[in-house]
């Protein structure tokens, strides 16, 4: 076994002021608050309005906010990981903006896609690169300005999302006692055309026709989506638990994406956690893709302790989903 673990040392987050609330929602769209609250939990979201400033914007101030509570010299940085399903442009990296703008210039960068698990994802991906002894310090990103990309007269997703970024610095560690313990990652092309934007790829690059089609704003197939993340999201996180031999009362959180208040409180049922283990913000963000998990952990910093152990789960679309065990390695 190697001596080097990683951990997750610092957090940062950023949502913007502008709060879309449900009752603001029912002027645009044919819908009501009772309605929207029933079936996805969420009473607001945040907005970024200015349309000069996109996903780079978001991910650049949850940076900030983590180096200075860290008090963190971003010279020291050695990766940039960004998630986003909402890159400031094609081809450019957004990442490699962000870490320019934060200073990180001693840093390499690059983003990853993968939909609402792409933070999840990215945690794996931060964690091997701390193991493998290659660097010390890589700063996560997640961070999506969905507002951008939401077709707000399309009831069925226009309630679910909101635009928001969460940073997380992952540091090697020889305290066995902490860190990342273990993951189970899954994906499933199956869900490749239940929740997509048609237009803009390779497959059907941007027309005049995909324009006037309204071709470029996401589609969701909800009750597929829904049943899909239902199960799955539910199995990998009783998987970790039963896989690693904890019982509900070894598991100090569950770290649920948040998607819809239905699928948190059915993953947290199926591992037998009350409430008060629950991460949530989904009443006040809504989906914030690859942004809700970092940005949990801001707003619960300040109760999480050393040794807690933490169960994060999520599911986006292609599908992609998963399961990961860390145990919490700082006192506030």
């Amino acid at each position: 076994m190697s001596n080097i673990k990683a951990a997750i040392t610092a957090v940062g987050g950023y949502v913007p002021d502008y709060k879309l609330t449900n009752a603001i929602l029912a002027t645009m769209v044919d819908t009501n608050d009772e309605w929207i609250t029933t079936r996805t939990g969420i009473k607001e979201r945040r907005i970024l309005k200015d349309k000069d400033k996109g996903t780079s914007y978001l991910a650049i101030q949850a940076a900030l906010d983590l180096i200075k509570k860290k008090d963190l010299d971003p010279v020291s940085i050695d990766l940039v990981i960004v998630g986003t399903v909402t890159p400031d442009m094609p081809v450019a990296s957004t990442a490699a903006y962000v870490a320019s703008e934060i200073g990180a210039v001693n840093a390499f960068s690059y983003d990853l896609q993968a939909a609402c698990s792409s933070f999840l994802y990215g945690m794996s991906t931060a964690s091997s690169y701390i193991e493998s002894g290659r660097y010390k310090k890589v700063l996560l990103i997640g961070a999506d300005k969905m507002s951008s990309i939401i077709d707000y007269k399309d009831r069925t997703t226009c309630i679910i999302f909101g635009d928001g970024a969460g940073a997380a610095l992952f540091e090697a560690t020889e305290d066995h006692t902490v860190g990342y313990e273990d993951e189970i990652l899954r994906s499933d092309g199956i869900g490749r055309n239940f929740l997509k934007i048609e237009a803009g790829g390779s497959l059907m690059p941007a027309s005049h026709d995909t324009v006037d089609n309204n071709q470029h704003v996401v589609y969701q197939d909800g009750k597929n989506v829904f049943k899909y993340a239902v199960s799955n999201m539910a199995d990998v996180a009783e998987k970790i638990v039963k896989r690693n031999h904890l019982t509900n009362e070894d598991v100090d959180w569950l770290v649920p994406h948040q998607a819809n208040k239905r699928i948190i409180d059915a993953t947290a049922k199926r591992v037998d956690l009350p409430d008060e283990k629950v991460m949530m913000n989904i009443d006040r963000y809504g989906n914030t893709t690859s942004a809700t998990l970092p940005l949990l952990l801001n707003e619960y910093e300040s109760q999480l302790k050393k040794g807690d152990k933490l169960v994060f789960a999520a599911f986006g679309g292609g599908f992609t989903w998963g399961s990961i065990l860390l145990t919490w390695a700082y006192n506030s």
